[in-house]
């Protein structure tokens, strides 16, 4: 039986490759062209020493020189002793580069665009050839459009393993894939995907899960509610805090509603910091964050949205007892020029 295994390298790049039953990580890393750190390879000098995020593996034979039981607790592994008993995600010490694991280019093509209210564009999308890249939920990917230099990096709104992916984007007046969006992309065009990217994504499950958005920032917000939908959440509650400032802007509403009803014990919060706001809640996400969601400080957060959003709700957060290693952020800054190499 085979596994996939995503690595995840400390420049951001995630690479995912397949192990055979009785296969290495780093076997099966090699096999498919990506060089993890390796040296000895028979679990002897720790140079191969990587961290299990999730996932069940047999770690194999190695000696405590290379590997101590105190590591070995904390879910650091041997990748050249260490064979998967479950898809796995895994976190190698390296960049990308190094290991020769560039991201992947995947050419696909527009199956629609939609406006969804004044200030957000849905953008779905499909392989041209096999399948769209595979992505832990919450990373994102860059994008460039037909006939531009523009490419920009998008989150993806949808699970992964999916044959079509969107993405929720936020548009920009006069911004070169705003107007492309808007203007003139239409079904069938192509673009280029190159990811995926980052390491903000779903850890395993092991506590109560918060999730809190802002904006835009909701679009890997809801690709991570539709792996919880699909995989489980492991008997643990799971919360959503979403702002926005205009009313019109809580796309993908119905979509989180419709997901209520397949994760068990969650509950979701939508509030409006526009001062003429119709919405029950007014305010901004901090104004409505419960403590007792942060579980006394044993719960993961995930946290998404504007600079000044993320940061203010981390300085909140913080100071309500939530360890660092809890809380996973990632800012949407204002698009720029990503580049494409």
């Amino acid at each position: 039986m085979s596994h996939r295994i995503a690595l995840n390298f400390e420049d951001g790049v995630t690479r995912f490759v397949t192990a055979h039953a009785g296969e290495s990580i780093a076997d099966a890393a090699f096999r498919q062209g990506v060089n993890v750190p390796l040296d000895c390879r028979d679990g002897a000098c720790g140079t191969c020493k990587a961290r299990r995020q999730s996932g069940a593996y047999d770690p194999g034979d190695y000696i405590e020189d290379a590997l101590s039981d105190d590591e070995a607790a904390q879910g650091y592994l041997l990748c050249c002793q260490a064979t998967a008993q479950s898809d796995m995600v895994v976190d190698i010490p390296a960049s990308s580069a190094a290991c020769k694991a560039a991201p992947v280019e995947t050419a696909a093509v527009v199956t629609a665009v939609e406006r969804l209210s004044p200030n957000r564009i849905r953008l779905a999308v499909q392989a041209r050839d096999g399948a769209l890249p595979a992505f832990l939920p919450g990373q994102y990917v860059n994008v460039r459009a037909p006939g531009t230099r523009a490419v920009r990096s998008y989150s993806f709104a949808s699970a992964s393993g999916a044959e079509t992916a969107s993405f929720l984007i936020r548009y920009v007046p006069g911004g070169a894939m705003s107007s492309w969006l808007t203007q003139a992309a239409k079904p069938g065009d192509a673009l280029a995907l190159r990811g995926p990217l980052d390491g903000f994504y779903l850890r395993e499950v092991r506590r109560p899960v918060l999730l809190i958005a802002g904006g835009a920032g909701v679009a890997p917000i809801l690709s991570m509610l539709e792996t919880l939908a699909r995989d489980g959440a492991r008997g643990q509650p799971v919360r959503l805090l979403y702002g926005v400032r205009h009313e019109a802007d809580l796309v993908g509403a119905e979509r989180i509603a419709a997901l209520a009803e397949q994760i068990p014990d969650f509950g979701w919060t939508t509030c409006c910091s526009a001062p003429d706001t119709a919405h029950p809640r007014t305010g901004y996400v901090g104004d409505h964050l419960d403590p007792a969601a942060l579980n006394g400080g044993e719960a993961d957060v995930y946290l998404c949205g504007p600079p000044a959003m993320v940061e203010a709700v981390r300085k909140q957060v913080m100071a309500l007892g939530l360890p660092p290693e809890r809380l996973h952020f990632e800012k949407f800054t204002p698009a720029t020029e990503a580049l494409a190499a």
